[in-house]
């Protein structure tokens, strides 16, 4: 298991590179320039604006730029947000928990209903549930969390009154009303996130289940007498989830996508409302370090996933 994690680890690297390239050369050949107000300001003199762009290098060739942001990062040093005059890596740690807890609380939320209602939906093909659950699944997915944030919007807090709709990072209360006003603020923005990913897990979930269950060793296994929910639960579900777990992990990215646009909607100071401001406001050293971040949790979930194949299969082996 150790040699399999430091073999995917090294594969890793190469990967993290080429993306970083390729982010850095877009956003150096991308339109704007971060000092262009300066340029244009009376106020600033010509040599002070000259001065900045030699200190953060901003006329150096692109292949330059890139190595001396390299050697830094490698360094621990993110680079300066032009926009908010901090470090990057500060801003970052600033955003990222907040991200973290609305999309890993979504995607539990996505399982906990992807997982019963499929399963559920599959051992009874056909039924009325079965086509309940296919008919709002396909109304769950179909629908863009744009839209369906706006309209929980509309009818929890205009409406009904019941849930704030944008999210506060500075509640004045504490103890137990702290983490109650936390969870009520969190339920719309987790819940858009949740449902949808939640519809079209639930669409997947029913198909692996429904492959599974027609096999050989499912119908030995009900010949020899075991009851049906041992039966579903550890020879139908246990084998079912593998291409479920490989659709996770390669719907991260949509996932985080979809984040950055919950984020704008509810006003959360996550990660996503952090690049969208950063490209607005042509701060080029906040959208590297976010897209780079964003990259490395896209591997970190893939490698999650492969780890998870060995547990769920006891045949694949970690050579």
């Amino acid at each position: 298991m150790s040699r399999y994690l430091l073999r995917r680890l090294l594969i890793a690297v190469p990967s993290l590179i080429g993306i970083s390239i390729i982010l850095y050369t877009v956003l150096a050949l991308a339109p704007g320039d971060p000092f262009g107000e300066l340029a244009t300001n009376p106020n600033v003199p010509s040599e002070v604006a000259a001065g900045l762009r030699a200190k953060f290098g901003l006329d150096d060739p692109v292949w330059l730029r890139y190595l001396h942001w390299l050697v830094a990062m490698l360094h621990g040093d993110w680079g300066f947000s032009f926009a908010s005059r901090i470090d990057v890596g500060a801003l970052i740690m600033q955003r990222l928990p907040t991200t973290l807890l609305v999309i890993g609380s979504s995607q539990i939320l996505a399982l906990l209903v992807a997982l019963p209602v499929g399963v559920f939906a599959a051992t009874r093909p056909y039924s009325i549930f079965d086509q309940i659950a296919n008919t709002l699944a396909f109304v769950g997915f179909s629908l863009p969390t744009f839209f369906t944030g706006l309209l929980f919007i509309l009818v929890f807090s205009i409406y009904l009154d019941w849930l704030p709709f944008v999210f506060r990072a500075d509640i004045a209360a504490t103890g137990w009303r702290w983490y109650w006003e936390e969870f009520r603020q969190a339920i719309m923005p987790v819940a858009v996130l949740g449902l949808f990913q939640g519809a079209s897990w639930t669409r997947y979930v029913r198909s692996a289940v429904l492959d599974v269950i027609r096999l050989d060793h499912v119908t030995t296994a009900r010949s020899k007498g075991l009851a049906e929910h041992v039966v579903v639960v550890k020879h139908v579900v246990r084998n079912a989830l593998i291409p479920v777990v490989t659709l996770v992990a390669l719907s991260m990215p949509a996932v985080f996508g979809g984040a950055i646009v919950t984020e704008q909607i509810f006003r959360i100071p996550g990660i996503g409302s952090l690049l969208i401001s950063a490209i607005l406001a042509n701060d080029t050293p906040v959208v590297m370090a976010v897209t780079f971040v964003l990259a490395c949790l896209v591997i970190l979930f893939n490698l999650i996933a492969d780890i998870l194949y060995g547990w769920l299969d006891p045949r694949i082996s970690y050579r």
